[in-house]
């Protein structure tokens, strides 16, 4: 009988108490984790043997008792805009992916918590694909790590949103130690004023993020300023009233340098009447929160579409009158299905619209290096 292989300890997304738990067995002294820790996640090298600041005996050692795998892009698509798609293979299994959107002064990293979402908001595809499994630490990090080799960013020089697959507060523990990974100096030393966490309205989140050692940035996914719309659209309304998610979102802005923002995806006919606008101007003063309106990305899968220009400007026009400070979210990566809420694995067929299927893979369009 054929015995199956022990799988190796994999020591990427451990942190610093982590390595040593991994490393004192094989007989290493602790403060060897800070330099294995320094070598993973600032130097960003994941092969033990060259680690040249140990002996060599000790990364033979490493090499061959511990494995350091992070996600793997597997594929790629590029938008028009330039913004690029990625599809990451997961040391434990299964798929999930993370968007670069670049700009003249910043890149951004768009990054997944989940595989899949329990959530279920009618308005984004990810939804459809339900709740797989939670990400680790080091499967959160890791997205970071292959996007910066992947376009050529320097570490620190770039933001991170938890705004792609699955809710990040559902699954706030992991959540947490990827950013105190992300946020060391020893690691990627990102300053917290660049890490942005949205939610769909997780009021014990909330308040558990607000109470961590590392504090990111708030965005809250509102949709609508009307309990009974906003339940329409989200599920999660249904259990969250929005008296208590507007005071949990003033709780979390008390004392902080960065105010707490509402995202609100405007869709034609459903959430962009004249009521919602003031209703939406309401809560925002309430909450002592600013608004971020963004532009449905349409699929053929999901029955909206994006809200007209006029009413976008018209719920400006009301935040601003009400001395809430308001901005739009262009669209970017629309047609590559990277653009907000179309994460799910979508590729385009032969006849122009869209498939998603998990494990489904977007056609490749080129290499692992898409902006060398």
């Amino acid at each position: 009988m054929t015995t199956a292989a022990v799988p190796l300890p994999n020591l990427y997304g451990l942190d610093r108490e982590g390595l040593i738990a991994a490393l004192t067995p094989l007989g290493l002294e602790a403060y060897r984790a800070k330099q294995v820790f320094a070598q993973i996640y600032r130097r960003g090298v994941h092969d033990p043997q060259a680690w040249t600041d140990m002996p060599a005996a000790m990364r033979q050692l490493l090499s061959t008792q511990s494995a350091v795998e992070p996600p793997r892009i597997s594929s790629f698509v590029v938008a028009l805009d330039g913004t690029i798609k990625y599809v990451l293979e997961l040391p434990s299994g299964g798929q999930v992916e993370a968007v670069a959107i670049p700009a003249e002064d910043r890149m951004t990293f768009c990054i997944s918590s989940q595989v899949g979402c329990a959530y279920g908001c009618t308005f984004c595809m990810t939804a459809k694909l339900g709740f797989i499994r939670h990400l680790s630490p080091g499967e959160i990090v890791g997205q970071v790590d292959a996007l910066l080799a992947a376009t050529n960013t320097p570490r620190g020089q770039h933001n991170v949103v938890f705004m792609g697959m699955g809710e990040p507060l559902h699954n706030i523990e992991n959540v947490l130690q990827a950013i105190a990974i992300l946020t060391d100096d020893d690691a990627f030393a990102l300053g917290p004023r660049r890490i942005t966490v949205s939610t769909v309205g997780l009021i014990a989140g909330i308040d558990r993020l607000r109470a961590a050692a590392v504090v990111p940035r708030l965005a809250v996914s509102l949709v609508a300023a009307d309990q009974e719309v906003r339940a329409s659209l989200m599920p999660i309304a249904r259990s969250v009233t929005l008296d208590d998610l507007a005071a949990a979102v003033r709780r979390f802005g008390d004392g902080k340098r960065d105010v707490p923002t509402f995202e609100v995806v405007l869709l034609d006919g459903v959430n962009d009447s004249p009521r919602l606008a003031h209703q939406l101007g309401d809560l925002a003063v309430r909450a002592r929160a600013k608004v971020n309106l963004i532009e449905f990305n349409p699929t053929p899968l999901l029955p909206y579409l994006p809200a007209s220009e006029e009413r976008m400007n018209f719920f400006l026009k009301i935040l601003k009158q009400r001395g809430v400070v308001g901005t739009v979210r262009r669209s970017r990566g629309k047609d590559a299905f990277a653009a907000c809420g179309q994460l799910a694995f979508l590729q385009k067929t032969e006849g122009g619209g869209a498939e998603s299927s998990l494990p489904l893979r977007p056609e490749r369009s080129g290499g692992t290096n898409a902006l060398s």
